[in-house]
């Protein structure tokens, strides 16, 4: 085989490894019991190098999963102990420090070998609904009381599921078939990406991935930083600030671009918050790298190399990088809006390139329902653990409107009333678009979207809020105007708080409305077709159509005429 046949087998081989991870990814899709993994696609899977450096990632996923997961095989292999890692062994944890960050993501790695020598690892995460503790808010005050924690330690042994450890899972979480289920999802998605890397090795004569870890390796590095190499070679500051759970939380960060490398250092940021939405390093690492890898290379495929030149640094116990034993079970309400803070920098550096502030961190609330205690509950009440997934709207970007009620930088999916409806005693009454949050310029934010939600008749339920951009809303750039704030309340009035857990009476609803992206560029620069359009499909309202983008009183009667007559615009 000549070296440049070599190459070309190489390259296939790369593309190949890409669809195995990405097949072990659909099949977590497929067989997960969770609706926030079958639903949501919060999960990621990847296959990696007997040294632990990810090799391909799959494209169905999350960055704060996937980025984190990068660097978890290693630990695995440190912690399990090369001389212990035997073929049929199945590995977990759900360390936050060791794995994506928080209790409630459970990562399985899986040992890899052909023809009796290890070759490689696979790895999955997916997000569970519930790890025992508090539930999913936060509440707590340590990660002790987060829930159960699983070190890295053995599934399975050989073949042989620890029984033991299952029997204390199920004993301290509130949903203990889907946990379960969810692990053997896990395991199950690994053993079919081993399958098919095995097929390939198979089919190209391969005894190892030596080779081809070398080509994925070498290539994705040169062409990143070929690409950072581009870039002015010069530093600046950024900062944002968020609602946190009580007071305000600040993120500052220098952006560095120096030569092969760019730098993100948040010197500078708030220190630990007494609640659970501190994040671990791990997870800021996995948010600032993406934030700039999707500006700069974002057809280089993700793996070791191409994530390697973009380093992070922060101060130990600052809120992006909480230690051991802060509480940190949404850590991805801070981790979510690091991509904005290092845009507010990178803007600087490189105008023109990236998008306004959205809504950042995603929309989530968690209902924990159970039959009514104020009077007699109907016999078919029962108790249930509802996570639902739902986004804001994203920032304008430079050359294109935001994203309506579209998850950046997550990337998970809004998940389907029906999905929601199906996994408890749940109602959500209402679940539209919402005119007028996206902000208004030359490119308009996102939409966010109105939520209404409820119990079936016998039941009450504590609402584990999520949300961020109350006081807060995401700032335009470039002239764009901000996007609209968070609201959030019961039906019966009275405001509620956008985080921690509330208790809501049988009968009662929580009216929810989401944040809109900000807009980018001046309003007046909008061309008046889009505007009007914008008038037509109901994403804004004649007030806006008038005040932030000076339409006549003439062409707004004719927006709403051809409405009425059912013309396209």
């Amino acid at each position: 085989m000549t070296p440049e046949h070599s190459k070309v087998a190489y390259q296939v081989m790369w593309n190949r490894l890409i669809s195995v991870v990405e097949e072990q990814a659909q099949a977590l899709v497929r067989t997960a019991f969770s609706t926030s993994v079958r639903e949501a696609g919060d999960l990621s899977a990847g296959v990696y190098d007997v040294d632990g450096q990810m090799l391909a990632q799959a494209v169905t996923g999350t960055p704060g999963h996937v980025n984190a997961m990068a660097d978890a095989v290693a630990h695995f292999i440190r912690r399990i102990g090369r001389e212990n890692i035997q073929d049929g062994d199945v590995y977990i944890t759900n360390d936050p420090w060791e794995g994506t960050g928080h209790l409630h993501d459970i990562t399985m790695v899986t040992p890899s070998f052909h023809r009796g020598a290890l070759v490689g690892f696979f790895a999955c995460t997916a997000h569970i609904v519930d790890i025992g503790g508090r539930g999913f808010g936060a509440d707590a005050h340590s990660v002790y009381e987060e829930g159960l924690y699983i070190p890295i330690m053995k599934f399975a042994d050989r073949g042989t599921v620890d029984e033991t450890l299952t029997r204390i899972i199920r004993g301290n979480v509130r949903e203990p078939d889907q946990l379960i289920g969810d692990i053997y999802a896990l395991t199950t998605c690994n053993e079919i990406g081993h399958r098919r890397l095995i097929d390939m090795m198979e089919e190209f004569a391969l005894t190892d991935l030596n080779g081809i870890a070398t080509f994925i390796l070498e290539n994705s590095r040169r062409a990143t930083i070929e690409r950072i190499a581009e870039l002015p070679q010069k530093s600046a500051a950024g900062e944002m600030t968020m609602d946190g759970f009580e007071t305000p939380i600040t993120l500052k960060v220098k952006v560095s671009v120096q030569g092969d490398k760019i730098i993100s250092n948040f010197e500078g940021s708030s220190g630990l918050d007494k609640k659970g939405i501190n994040c671990p390093l791990v997870y800021a690492k996995a948010y600032a790298c993406y934030a700039l890898k999707v500006a700069i290379a974002p057809e280089i495929p993700n793996n070791a190399a191409s994530l390697a030149p973009f380093e992070i640094e922060a101060p130990e116990n600052s809120i992006v990088n909480a230690l051991h034993p802060a509480p940190v079970a949404l850590r991805h309400i801070v981790g979510h809006f690091v991509p904005d803070a290092v845009y507010d920098a990178f803007d600087k550096i490189v105008p023109g390139l990236v998008p306004a502030e959205g809504a950042g961190c995603l929309c989530n609330f968690q209902v924990s329902l159970r039959p009514r205690t104020d009077a007699p509950a109907p016999a078919g009440a029962r108790r249930s653990e509802v996570l639902t997934f739902n986004s804001g709207g994203s920032g304008a970007r430079p050359e294109h409107d935001g994203l309506n009620a579209t998850a950046f930088p997550s990337g998970v999916m809004t998940m389907p009333i029906e999905a929601t409806e199906h996994a408890g005693p749940v109602i959500i009454w209402r679940k539209e678009l919402r005119p007028d949050s996206g902000g208004a310029g030359r490119t308009r934010g996102g939409l966010g979207q109105y939520m209404e939600v409820g119990a079936q008749e016998g039941h009450e339920f504590d609402i584990q809020a999520m949300f961020d951009r109350v006081d807060h809303p995401a700032r335009g750039r470039r002239g764009g105007q901000a996007g609209a704030p968070t609201t959030i309340a019961q039906d019966a009035g009275g405001p509620m708080n956008g985080k921690g857990k509330q208790f809501v009476a049988h009968g009662r609803r929580v009216v929810m409305a989401f944040p809109g992206g900000a807009g980018y560029g001046d309003p007046s620069e909008r061309p008046i077709e889009q505007v009007k359009r914008d008038l037509a499909r109901g994403y804004i309202s004649a007030e806006t159509a008038a005040d932030d983008y000076n339409l006549s009183r003439a062409d707004i009667e004719e927006v709403e005429a051809a409405v009425a007559r059912g013309d396209a615009i």
